[in-house]
């Protein structure tokens, strides 16, 4: 397993907040360098630009500020797809939670961070985080 964490969506969106107090963190754990897929960066540019309001040039921006410290993005395949089917399938997951622990897996992080699953739990090897937990 790689000790690169594998980083959810919200992780990358806390780094472009403002008065967020999350941010600091965020932008601390991005910085340390992790693992994302193109789904997580495809999900920060829906939610950057949809929920957050910012502009094309500060959304591309930013990714370009990602890919400069993370790994390389993994792609989703149908080999994820099918994984993710049978994560969510297995333990009730939402298919956009199963395609990021399948992605996760794949790259074989031992650890997701990510708020929108239960902090401590472990999925198919991997543990997840929430990194913003008090």
């Amino acid at each position: 397993m790689s000790a690169r964490p594998f980083l959810d969506t919200n992780v990358l969106v806390y780094t472009v907040t403002r008065d967020d107090p999350r941010r600091d963190k965020a932008i601390e754990i991005v910085s340390g360098g992790g693992v994302v897929s193109v789904q997580v960066l495809n999900e920060f540019v829906d939610v950057t630009r949809r929920r957050y309001r910012k502009g094309w040039e500060d959304v591309s921006y930013a990714l370009d500020q990602f890919l400069a410290v993370l790994d390389p993005p993994l792609p989703v395949t149908q080999e994820t797809h099918r994984a993710a089917l049978d994560i969510a399938r297995r333990h009730g997951f939402r298919i956009y939670d199963g395609l990021i622990l399948a992605a996760a897996k794949r790259a074989g992080c031992a650890v997701l961070y990510t708020e929108d699953l239960q902090d401590g739990q472990t999925v198919d090897g991997v543990l997840v985080r929430n990194p913003f937990r008090p």
